[in-house]
């Protein structure tokens, strides 16, 4: 039996697309589900507000703080360059807060990045699957902990400790020492977790890379993978840092109720987060100048926080690693 090769040979027409489709891009285009199309608009509405919500907030501190700055008994040069910090006596020195806002955070980063590193390292290059599914939420577990009992933790436990171990005479009830070891407790789980992020995200071709040609694990996570992973921990550190310094319960409880410039952390100090909350549980009348001098100490750290995050998003950009 003949048969007609016309008859089942596939024209060319029949499987390529028309001139006409090409021409009419809403023929190509991805007919958009009604659920797709809400979500889309959910996720914009949200970042819309996110972005109006911080605006509204540095327009707020600075409609304040700028009362605090127009008043005659305020100047910037005793804002800046001076070290009393006493509204009521009409001294507004805010290097008092700093110093002891400085301090606390340096003592929690002296506690918070070697142990962080070193949790980080173990968890990625030396646990095992089973071990780092276990001991990774435990170490999470202390980001859940409310900083209140963190600042009780730090004042009924720690500082009775050091006060035994320094000396009581050295070491006050209220000292920055201990509100600095816990606040590195604090956040601990953060430096450690995107830590331990950044470096798992390293190719695995660089660790066999490194034991081939002769290195130990060791030799190999801190030289080949932690240098690897610089961005992301840097990240991670500085973040770390602006969570220091915005931290109020701990400093307001543990550290001390007294504006003190002094970097010594076995004194008592206050810090700007723990006398904005001090001063704040008062009753201030509105329109003064102790309440219009809290809007610019909060905004004085909302800048110190936003110039910690613009170094962090530099950093990130400039070490940043890209692998194939």
């Amino acid at each position: 039996m003949l048969w007609r090769k016309s008859n089942f040979a596939p024209q060319q027409s029949d499987f390529a697309p028309q001139q006409s489709d090409f021409m009419n891009p809403n023929a190509l285009r991805k007919k958009i589900r009604p659920a797709e199309g809400a979500v889309e608009a959910l996720l914009f509405i949200v970042g819309v507000l996110t972005v109006f919500i911080t605006i509204s907030i540095v327009l707020t501190l600075g409609d304040q703080a700028l009362l605090f700055f127009n008043d005659p008994a305020v100047t910037l040069a005793e804002f800046f360059g001076t070290t009393q910090w006493q509204p009521q006596a009409g001294q507004f020195g805010i290097w008092a807060l700093v110093s002891a806002t400085l301090t606390t955070s340096v003592v929690a980063l002296l506690v918070a990045v070697p142990l962080g590193l070193a949790a980080a390292l173990y968890l990625s290059e030396y646990a095992s699957p089973r071990v780092r599914d276990i001991l990774k939420p435990l170490l999470e577990v202390l980001a859940g902990i409310p900083t209140v009992v963190y600042g009780y933790f730090a004042l009924l436990f720690v500082t009775p400790i050091l006060r035994t171990l320094l000396g009581a005479d050295r070491v006050g009830v209220y000292n920055m020492l201990s509100a600095g070891l816990v606040m590195g407790i604090m956040i601990l789980p953060l430096i450690s977790s995107m830590s331990e992020d950044a470096l798992s995200a390293v190719p695995r071709s660089l660790r066999e890379a490194a034991y081939a040609m002769g290195a130990t694990r060791l030799e190999a996570s801190v030289q080949v993978v932690l240098p690897a992973a610089l961005s992301g921990v840097g990240a991670a550190v500085i973040l770390g840092v602006s969570r220091a310094v915005g931290e109020t319960m701990i400093v307001a409880i543990a550290s001390g109720a007294g504006p003190n410039f002094s970097f010594n952390p076995l004194e008592a100090a206050e810090t700007m987060t723990g006398h904005i909350a001090r001063i704040s549980g008062g009753d201030l009348p509105y329109g003064t100048l102790d309440y219009s001098s809290l809007f610019a100490i909060a905004l004085m750290l909302f800048l110190v926080t936003l110039v910690l995050n613009l170094i962090s998003q530099w950093f990130v950009a400039k070490f940043r690693e890209q692998y194939e």
